[in-house]
């Protein structure tokens, strides 16, 4: 499945770049931002011909989410962000398409800093971790995808000296992004793309996507696969507890380590047809770092499971 996020900045003018987009690149479903049109004039019939089921949340000038879905119809689940009944900023909607529930997100921007629009900033994402917080224990498969404004890592932007005073960098707001992400979601993106400068946003100045000089401040996540995950710490223990303290036994590592990935998909593939989950569709196994003086004191290496092939 393919899963995008996409601030279009103004459906009514860029309407026409839209369709040809979801033409081309054909996701599954899509999440906008900043529809800045209001709910009357959402372009709904034009969405509908090109053959996407749609639901949305407008707002005259500013703001305004949508969820799209390929072939389907996305069935509302919520349209604002629990928390605040004063606040009437069309910013969050939440859908489920088929299984799959969707969270669209247009975090405020923030600036000026420090100021009202900051302490905004940091209420709402107060708000979005409690609710976050829920959606995980449903235990349902869940994205939260859309235009976050903030750059969790030094690695999210070009320069980033120029931007330590800027709301979408700031300290506070960068450590929410990582109290939110640490409550049990996977940042898609950079766990397919780790230690790589991925951009998702450039400015129209000075050449910015010609230089590759950006943000990125567009995040897709997903629920960390709990169960799968402490499976495969239990046969990891098992093996190291089995090896540890024999140098010929160390030797034979390799062919220890390819048994237990075969072992490992095996067991997912069936988690995957019993349990109310898709079947895992990407499995990054790199295993083990070699033994060291004391021992096969193996650890894990790198280890990411994602239940849907996500696409930005």
């Amino acid at each position: 499945m393919k899963i995008a996020t996409f601030n279009i900045n103004g459906i009514t003018a860029r309407l026409p770049a839209l369709l040809r987009w979801l033409e081309e690149s054909r996701p599954d479903i899509a999440c906008l931002q900043e529809l800045k049109a209001p709910h009357e004039r959402f372009p709904e019939t034009a969405i509908r011909d090109a053959g996407y089921g749609v639901v949305w949340h407008g707002q005259k000038s500013w703001n305004g989410v949508a969820i799209l879905a390929r072939g389907r119809e996305p069935v509302e689940r919520r349209r604002v962000l629990p928390g605040d009944p004063e606040d009437l900023h069309s910013r969050y909607i939440e859908a489920a398409v088929g299984d799959i529930v969707v969270g669209c997100l247009y975090l405020p921007n923030g600036n000026p800093v420090p100021g009202p629009k900051f302490d905004y900033k940091l209420r709402w994402f107060d708000r979005l971790m409690r609710h976050a917080a829920e959606l995980l224990a449903s235990n349902a498969p869940v994205v939260l995808a859309g235009d976050y404004n903030v750059m969790p890592s030094e690695l999210d932007v070009y320069a980033p000296e120029r931007w330590v005073d800027d709301a979408l960098f700031r300290p506070e707001v960068r450590e929410a992004y990582r109290r939110l992400v640490a409550q049990g979601w996977v940042d898609a993106l950079r766990a397919l793309h780790a230690g790589e400068r991925v951009y998702t946003f450039w400015k129209y100045l000075r050449n910015a996507f010609e230089r590759d000089a950006s943000l990125r401040i567009d995040h897709l996540l997903r629920p960390r696969p709990r169960l799968v995950f402490l499976l495969h710490f239990q046969l990891l223990t098992a093996s190291a507890q089995t090896h540890r303290g024999s140098r010929m036994q160390c030797k034979t590592r390799a062919y220890k380590t390819t048994l237990l990935r075969f072992s490992l998909q095996g067991l997912l593939m069936t988690f995957g047809r019993t349990l109310p989950v898709p079947a895992p569709s990407l499995l990054l196994f790199t295993v083990f770092r070699p033994p060291t003086s004391e021992g096969c004191a193996w650890s894990i290496h790198r280890f990411i499971l994602d239940h849907w092939a996500i696409s930005v």
